[in-house]
This record gives structure tokens, C-alpha cells and sequence, in this order.
């Protein structure tokens, strides 16, 4: 379990400061609180989520560049090609000032095609040793005016304290008006009808000065969405009947392991999950990777993308983009931060022969066969079948035969896409609305391109 409950954009409340274990604990609670009927629902309008990327040579070239050079070839990206000055960064994380040389790209503004209450970043990015990236985002609200710069992350697949960072999200930005909720801008009102109506994103490609070494970002995008606040959802009727062939890791096996990393395995949903899907396209870490876990522990490629995805302000292993970004480190793979409509968007996407990381958190009750309560869990989803119910990858098992899992698919559906809930208290808690993690290769077949913009992403 990785994300505890957190507020909505209805509820401008700070987060709070998580607790490594927090995001680990079961609801243990199997009774149910006796609640009004909820409100009824609202019809949703019909687009509820635009997506924006550069990937393209064309695309890295509409951008403005000061010290960085777009390349093109069958990957084509944006590098840092010199540097166009030097600043200091205090690494809160490891206590240490150090200077880093620069160089910034900047996106055209991109106009949503939904205004936003939420936008959530992601990116793939070649990031040697002793080299980072820091993402930034700035829109323009409905009324003409303009955000700050938020920080959305600062990344870096190595954590060799000699040369690296500490890869981090940025606590307490906002303007009054929004947030940065750790990979997440939200609207802090939005009963309000404030909205994000545009944005741009920044790049800093930063390196140890007087090396040669430098960043190369792939692909970069945001997600931006006004999904309705909403306990339950329409049903989608069956239609996709098939499972994926995807390796099954649990996380539960690890449990107590580097308890450094967000307190140990029982914590490790998203990376058990991200590396099911990154083996399922049949790439796999190396033996030198590999080393530093101990040789007695099961799936230690486990251990290995626990400590990639950590993020050293939220102190866990469940930052969405992190996990994005991870998943591009190995070859010729991208990844992205979504929202999906229905299961037949799942439906779609698993016909083409990709797989879904979803994010969701339910009462024991609310979830038929799971054994558990969350109030935050991903799990892979593979198939569907005949009846329509969804075959999942769950890692909260407790050993790898036992994590696929079939749940009912109205029961499925309802928790992952609701926007709120009632949670084990009687009060009521925020659900993801949808959102999940796609990983596919950087060269999809058509089946898979059609199928990825059928879902809205490129």
C-alpha cells in the first residue's frame, strides 16, 4: 500500500506529513458504518482528461532551448548540450550544498483541452551518474492570471551519494489558490470554478561542473483532469474477454526488507507492480544491478525498483511519475501518468497487449476475495474474463502464485474511479478518479499506437 488518504481539490486542507508506515497499514477494521445514501450522481461531461507530450524531434524543436540540443534518430530527445551557467542546490535530504552547471528547456504553452483542477506530470530521462533533471509547470488559471513555477519533481535514476541527488518531490508550494500535493497540482477550491486553462513545462538538465556527462529526456508530458467529484460510476458493459501473460511478484515477501525505503516490502505496491509490467515486455535488471541485495531474499529485482522509485520527500516508494520514470530506464521502454474513463478504456489497451498499473483504496467490504482494506493500493491488470470481471496482478499476496487475482468487475470499477469515499471512520476520503500507469515500448505496433490514442495517449 503506498498512498494513505490525502485530500481533494474540494478539500484545500495541507497533506500531511506521512509517516514511512503509513502508507503500509491494512484498514484492519471488517465492519461497515452505516451511512446516508450518497449524493446522486453527476453527469459527467465528455471529455474529463487531456493528455500533452513531447516526444518528437519537432516537438523538442518547438520548444525554447538556452544550452540544450534537440537530437533526433529513432529516439529523439532534448540534451543538455552546454552549459549556460552554474547554480547551488542544498540537497535537503543528504545536508549538502554543491554546485551544478545548467542548461533549461521550455514548452509552447499548451491550451487543455478540459480546463483543470488537477495536472500530474511525467517524464522519461536518461540521467548519468552525477546528473539530474528538475521538472517544473506554469498555467494560467481561467481568470488570466498566472501560477508560479511549481516544481513537480527532481529526478535521477542513481542514488550514489557522491554524485547524485536525492530524488524528491517539493512540499509546501501553493499560491493561495493551488497546490503541489507531492506529484500532483490540484485546484485548492473547486467548488470555486477555478480552473487551469494552460501550462507550460520546464526542463533544467543539470551536471557536476566540468564533466561531460549529461541528461537526455525522452518524453514529457502532463495529465490534466476535472474529474467530478463522484462515489460511484456508471458500468461499463463487458466487452474484451483475455489475459496477458505478466510475471507475478508479491510484495508481502518482502516484508521488513530495506525497511529503509518506505519501511519495508509491505509498503512496495507501486515499484512490485512496476516491475511486473517492465518484465512482462521482457526486460529485467542486470546481475550488477543486482549485487547490493542480499543474496538470500526472493525477486530481488523487487528490492531493486523499491529503491529506484523512492522518494525521499514522501518517504515512499509511491510517487506516480517516480514510477513512470523508472520503468524508461530500461531499454526502448516509456512510461506514463494517466487517468482512464471505464474499464473499456482497460479493456482496449489490454486487447492491444498492454497491461495497467491502477491506483486505488477501498473498505475490506468493498472489494470481493481481496482479504483487505487500503486507503491506497496499485495492482496490475491483465485480462478479463468471459463474465467481464477483472483478472488482476494483486502484490499484496501473500507469496508470487498467489497474486492474480479475479475481482468483481462492478465492485473493481466503482473503486477505482470513484472520486470519494466513505473510509473505515465514516468520514468521507478521496479516490484516484482513475488514475494509472502505462508502460509500453518506444516503438508500438499499430494495434498498440491506435490503442494508446484511443485511450489519449501518444
Amino acid at each position: 500500500m503506498t498512498r494513505p488518504d490525502q485530500p481533494t481539490s474540494s478539500t484545500p486542507s495541507r497533506r500531511t506529513v506521512l509517516a514511512a508506515a503509513a502508507g503500509v497499514a491494512l484498514a484492519a477494521t471488517t465492519a461497515t458504518t452505516a451511512h446516508a445514501s450518497a449524493p446522486a450522481q453527476q453527469k459527467a461531461p465528455a471529455r474529463l482528461v487531456d493528455n500533452s507530450t513531447w516526444t518528437t524531434y519537432s516537438d523538442w524543436r518547438s520548444g525554447t532551448g538556452h544550452g540544450t540540443r534537440a537530437l533526433a534518430g529513432s529516439r529523439p530527445g532534448v540534451t543538455l548540450a552546454r552549459a549556460t551557467g552554474t547554480m547551488s542546490y542544498t540537497d535537503p535530504h543528504l545536508n549538502r550544498t554543491a554546485d551544478w552547471e545548467y542548461a533549461t528547456w521550455t514548452s509552447p504553452v499548451h491550451t487543455l483541452a478540459v480546463p483543470a483542477t488537477e495536472v500530474i506530470a511525467s517524464w522519461n530521462a536518461h540521467t548519468p551518474a552525477g546528473t539530474w533533471i528538475q521538472v517544473e509547470l506554469q498555467g494560467t488559471y481561467t481568470d488570466g492570471t498566472r501560477t508560479p513555477w511549481y516544481v513537480m519533481g527532481r529526478w535521477t535514476a542513481g542514488d550514489d551519494e557522491k554524485v547524485d541527488i536525492r530524488r524528491t518531490s517539493v512540499d509546501d508550494q501553493n499560491d493561495g489558490r493551488s497546490s503541489i500535493w507531492t506529484d500532483t497540482f490540484s485546484i485548492d477550491d473547486a467548488a470555486s470554478g477555478l480552473r487551469l486553462v494552460s501550462y507550460s513545462l520546464r526542463l533544467t538538465l543539470l551536471r557536476t561542473p566540468g564533466t561531460k556527462a549529461a541528461p537526455t529526456v525522452w518524453r514529457l508530458g502532463a495529465m490534466g483532469s476535472d474529474v467530478p467529484d463522484r462515489f460511484t460510476v456508471p458500468a461499463s458493459v463487458p466487452g474484451f474477454t483475455g489475459e496477458l501473460a505478466v510475471p507475478r511478484y508479491s510484495q508481502d515477501v518482502h516484508a521488513g526488507q530495506y525497511p529503509e525505503y518506505d519501511g519495508g516490502g509491505e509498503a512496495w505496491c507501486s515499484p512490485t507492480s512496476s516491475q511486473m509490467i517492465i518484465e512482462s515486455w521482457g526486460r529485467k535488471p542486470s546481475a550488477e544491478q543486482l549485487a547490493w541485495v542480499d543474496p538470500s531474499y526472493a525477486d530481488p529485482q523487487v528490492c531493486l525498483a523499491a529503491r529506484s522509485t523512492f522518494d525521499y520527500q514522501y518517504d515512499g516508494c509511491g510517487n506516480w511519475p517516480f514510477n513512470a520514470a523508472y520503468a524508461a530506464t530500461y531499454k526502448d521502454l516509456q512510461g506514463v501518468v494517466t487517468r482512464l474513463g471505464s474499464l473499456t478504456d482497460l479493456e482496449t489497451l489490454i486487447a492491444a497487449g498492454i497491461p495497467a498499473i491502477t491506483s486505488q483504496s477501498f473498505l475490506k467490504t468493498e472489494l470481493t476475495g481481496a482479504g483487505y482494506g487500503t486507503s491506497g493500493h496499485l495492482m496490475t491488470v491483465i485480462g478479463f474474463t468471459a463474465d467481464g470481471d477483472v483478472i488482476a496482478n494483486d502484490p499484496a499476496s501473500k507469496d508470487d502464485p498467489a497474486v492474480r487475482r479475479v475481482y468483481k468487475r462492478r465492485e473493481w470499477e466503482n473503486i477505482w474511479l470513484r472520486t470519494k469515499r466513505y473510509n473505515a471512520t465514516g468520514g468521507v476520503s478521496s479516490g484516484t478518479g482513475g488514475v494509472c500507469y502505462l508502460y509500453f515500448p518506444a516503438h508500438p505496433t499499430p494495434a498498440q499506437r491506435r490503442a494508446l490514442a484511443k485511450v489519449g495517449v501518444r
